[in-house]
């Protein structure tokens, strides 16, 4: 019956004929690829760009294993603050592309189990309709990789520190500013590392990678250790001490200490003989020499002005109303160690004070350190800065003057021959510098002039005539 509905029907006729036709040629080719093809891979995948078409398994492998001989050249350097601090040799790392897993992948092209699908696969190996890409990764050995993060973390984390703030009877009893820590970004290396190694080819084998760190802060800052608005250090000064004989360093640490503490409420005048108080023998203090009637003399106290003078400095650099300031009678070397002259201020309890205004938004809390190795006094201000700014213009110097010449005065108490100096030569001069500070809306909060004027001084020496020894 189906045979006469096609004779009378021919055009259709044909075309089923032509349709068996394609259909018994589409199944001799699909035939001819699965004998052609066996158990190699088929036409038209590639890994790593590198044609697998008819290759086996094995043979797959050994290709791709063989290009990788390079592996072993290769060498991973760790910096840190750009310096080198650890290598890792291709070697070491166990360097491997992962090519089992990609050949097996490549296999399995024409041999799916969802059979439209693995059809399709097989006739691409003869009509190259699309291309079949696999990438390999190069697997390593993360134990070595491990083993360094571990011992980096210890040799670099820093854990944060938590400020301490204590205070009784108005002065700062316990004080520890706040420290950040930091912390090596573990993540990021280990990703690092692997996007170096992944990018290792026989003329790139030389890498390198950096360790990265993080700052890590604190449970507790300094503004929330205490209830004085004290945030942060707004302002510092620094002298140099070096030079001064045993009993005037003495002084220098006993005064600083002192101020080790002090508060000075916002708004407030802080006066420095104030805090000093008694400077005798009564407080603790020894003989040094200090200057009195115009004269450089043996007396309790001296080098208590190297405090002075360094608090004036702090002062300046925070930027606060100097409102009392002497300059010294005569240019001391102490106070030109590290500064040009006229950074100076002098005291002499009662009468000569040094004297200035807490203008800032806080309280300010004064800490002095002192290092004796090199002999420098610091003093540190804390409180909460404004955004004001300072700025100080260079010392002009004139009126010039040489020292005079020596004096010589005979001294009964020294055995004859011996001489002792006592007071030292200075040049005489004037000086001066700007100051000026502004708010943070570029309005100007001090602008001064700061004068000194320096007497030319004459070195003095006790010529001995007792007697002999």
């Amino acid at each position: 019956m189906i045979a006469d509905y096609l004779i009378t029907h021919p055009i259709l006729s044909r075309r089923l004929l032509g349709l068996a036709a394609v259909s018994a040629i589409a199944f001799s080719l699909w035939i001819g690829v699965q004998l052609y093809v066996g158990e190699n891979i088929y036409p038209y995948v590639y890994i790593d760009d590198i044609p697998m078409g008819n290759l086996s398994s094995t043979q797959a492998k050994e290709l791709l294993i063989k290009r990788d001989d390079y592996y072993n050249e290769a060498l991973v350097t760790v910096m840190y603050k750009d310096n080198p601090i650890a290598t890792f040799s291709g070697e070491q790392l166990a360097l491997k592309r992962d090519t089992d897993a990609r050949v097996e992948q490549a296999h399995m092209i024409g041999r799916s189990d969802h059979v439209p699908s693995r059809i399709a696969q097989q006739m691409n190996g003869i009509f190259h309709i699309r291309e079949f890409r696999f990438t390999t990764g190069i697997a390593y050995n993360m134990n070595e990789v491990n083993e360094f993060i571990t011992q980096a973390e210890e040799s670099y984390n820093v854990p944060p520190k938590d400020a301490l703030f204590q205070f009784e009877d108005g002065k700062v009893k316990e004080f520890k500013e706040h420290e950040n820590g930091s912390r090596i970004m573990t993540e990021v290396f280990i990703a690092s590392v692997d996007k170096e190694i992944q990018s290792i080819t026989p003329e790139h084998t030389s890498l390198s990678v950096t360790l990265q760190e993080e700052v890590v802060e604190p449970d507790i800052t300094l503004a929330q250790a205490n209830d004085l608005g004290i945030e942060e250090l707004i302002g510092q000064g620094v002298s140099d001490y070096s030079h001064s004989i045993p009993s005037r360093i003495h002084n220098v640490l006993l005064a600083a200490n002192k101020f080790n503490g002090v508060l000075i409420k916002q708004g407030a005048t802080f006066s420095f003989n104030n805090i000093i108080g008694d400077i005798s023998a009564n407080t603790g203090y020894q003989s040094a020499y200090v200057i009195k009637d115009g004269k450089t003399v043996l007396g309790d106290g001296g080098g208590v002005c190297q405090v002075s003078t360094t608090m004036f400095r702090a002062a300046l650099h925070t930027g606060l109303p100097i409102i009392d300031r002497t300059a010294h009678a005569y240019r001391v070397g102490y106070y030109e160690n590290d500064s040009e002259p006229g950074f100076d201020a002098t005291i002499y309890t009662p009468s000569v004070d040094f004297k200035f205004v807490n203008d800032t938004p806080s309280a300010i809390l004064v800490q002095t350190t002192i290092d004796t190795t090199n002999n420098i006094l610091t003093f540190n201000f804390y409180g909460k800065k404004d955004d004001r700014t300072v700025k100080i213009s260079p010392v002009t110097i004139w009126d010039v003057a040489p020292a005079p010449e020596a004096k010589y005065q005979d001294d009964p108490t020294l055995p004859a021959g011996v001489t002792k100096q006592i007071d030292f030569a200075a040049s005489g001069a004037k000086t001066k510098f700007e100051y000026k500070v502004f708010s943070a809306d570029g309005n100007v909060m001090q602008d001064e002039t700061f004068y000194s004027t320096y007497r030319p001084w004459a070195a003095v020496f006790l010529r001995g005539t007792g007697e002999s020894i």
